[in-house]
């Protein structure tokens, strides 16, 4: 059984920073590939930024790129997201994923935490 635990979320103004934290426990590896996705009211969950075990190899989706920051303390477990210059759009429940793998081009998991809900104003 693995746990996964998000917080971290909020109201923030556009253009403002949030930082989320996941810590996970239970049966996984610190060298599981983990990552982050969101899910805005009315749409699919969307990629956001993965991260492997090394924390050298990260992947980021293209609305987010060069204003999220995915990292990651293996010592904690832990997987952190560095969220700047947030936009409405941004909008969304954002969802840890652990022990991540590529399925016919796209992430997929069966352990994810219970969300936490980023809201950015305009």
């Amino acid at each position: 059984q693995v746990q996964l635990v998000e917080s971290g979320g909020g109201l923030v103004q556009a253009g403002g920073s949030l930082r989320l934290s996941c810590a996970a426990s239970g049966r996984t590896s610190s060298r599981a590939v983990m990552g982050w996705f969101r899910q805005a009211p009315g749409k699919e969950r969307e990629f956001v930024a993965t991260i492997g075990w090394s924390g050298s190899t990260t992947y980021y989706a293209d609305s987010v790129k060069g204003r999220f920051t995915i990292s990651r303390d293996n010592a904690k477990n832990t997987v952190y997201l560095q969220m700047n210059s947030l936009k409405p759009e941004d909008t969304a429940v954002y969802y840890c994923g652990t022990d991540l793998i590529m399925l016919r081009g796209t992430w997929t998991t069966t352990y994810w935490g219970q969300g936490t809900q980023v809201t950015v104003s305009s």
